[in-house]
């Protein structure tokens, strides 16, 4: 833990790392994470969920942990036309990717809407195309590291006594997100869903140093990368009550590259009432100019009761990074509710 905490400071504030953007493992869960095409794309009037990772919780004495919380609204611009309903969504996400170990946080609220056009009579087919804009902020606390010349030699530090010249703190930029989705969704048969996006389109400026007048010789840049990004999914109905759906997700951003390829099956157990189980298993493999190689593999529990969705995930890290596997695990929990919805509509995008 003592290596580790210079490490990140160095990676922070020299700028020297290139960042990565927070994920989640179950990904469809949080749409307005996934593409902002998706915003709105759904059966139902409202859409709300809340989402929280944690990760490494038996390595670390308090573990990274990734909080997001949207909202979203879907309104159709011709409403009583029974052919070519077109519609129109708008939405919010807030977002908070966390560090507690050295009070680091990086906290971003982006609005956005999207344009779902029908394309054809009877509605199964939409494309759709959104963005985002918003602000990012960065933001660490110093009174969580020691420096060496705050020791007075009998081993007691004294606190703020440091003549380190440190930069701002707090440093926030705005950003801009693209995203194309095409939905073929007929009722109770099979569907397939894609979608490409395009995250930080302006690659902003984020290091801290970039507005801090502390070591004006000390030049330090660190654009965040665009991430370009896409997904494929297939809704197949194996019975009337068991529906598999593969699916793959993959981005790239700067150098490194994230592929999840796996599959979801859902159980439909009770109609009526609109209860059904969901069971998936995922692999996530990881690459950059030094090679590809495995990174986790994930299991993935849903329950569903009439327009409420609960789900779990947990990933075990396969990536050697410690002998022990069970120490790399990540823990993910989601919790959506779709809000009038309506059940003869085809539901155009997954939702878990």
């Amino acid at each position: 833990m003592k290596k580790l905490i210079p490490l990140l400071l160095l990676a922070m504030l020299s700028g020297a790392a290139v960042a990565q953007d927070y994920h989640f493992s179950q990904f469809f869960s949080t749409p307005l994470a996934l593409n902002p095409a998706l915003t709105g794309l759904f059966p139902g009037r409202y859409r709300v969920s809340i989402a929280n990772r944690s990760q490494w919780g038996q390595t670390l004495e308090t573990p990274f942990s990734t909080t997001a919380f949207s909202a979203d609204f879907h309104y159709y611009i011709n409403p009583r036309k029974r052919q070519y309903k077109d519609a129109f969504g708008v939405g919010v996400i807030f977002a908070s990717d966390r560090v507690s170990e050295i009070n680091y946080s990086v906290n971003q609220i982006m609005f956005g809407g999207a344009y779902h056009k029908s394309l054809d009579p009877k509605n199964n087919q939409t494309l759709s195309l959104g963005f985002q804009l918003g602000v990012v902020q960065r933001n660490v606390s110093y009174d969580r590291f020691t420096f060496d010349d705050a020791f007075d030699g009998t081993s007691t530090y004294v606190e703020g006594a440091t003549g380190e010249e440190l930069p701002i703190n707090n440093y926030a930029f705005g950003d801009l997100h693209l995203g194309l989705s095409y939905s073929y969704a007929p009722k109770n048969r099979l569907g397939f869903f894609a979608g490409a996006a395009m995250h930080h389109v302006r690659e902003p400026e984020q290091s801290f140093y970039a507005e801090s007048t502390a070591g004006e010789d000390i030049e330090v840049t660190s654009t965040l990368d665009r991430r370009y990004s896409g997904f494929v999914n297939l809704t197949i109905p194996l019975t009337r009550n068991v529906q598999l759906s593969p699916r793959v997700y993959a981005f790239a951003q700067g150098p490194h590259l994230v592929t999840n390829a796996g599959g979801n099956f859902r159980f439909l157990m009770n109609d009526v009432k609109g209860a059904a189980v969901h069971l998936g298993a995922y692999a996530r493999g990881v690459g950059n100019a030094s090679g590809y190689g495995m990174d986790s593999a994930v299991a993935t529990f849903g329950l569903e009761i009439s327009d409420f969705l609960l789900g779990f995930s947990y990933d075990i890290g396969m990536n050697g990074l410690q002998t022990n596997r069970r120490h790399q695990g990540a823990f993910e929990i989601n919790v959506a509710y779709l809000g009038q919805s309506d059940e003869d509509e085809a539901v155009p995008c997954p939702h878990f």
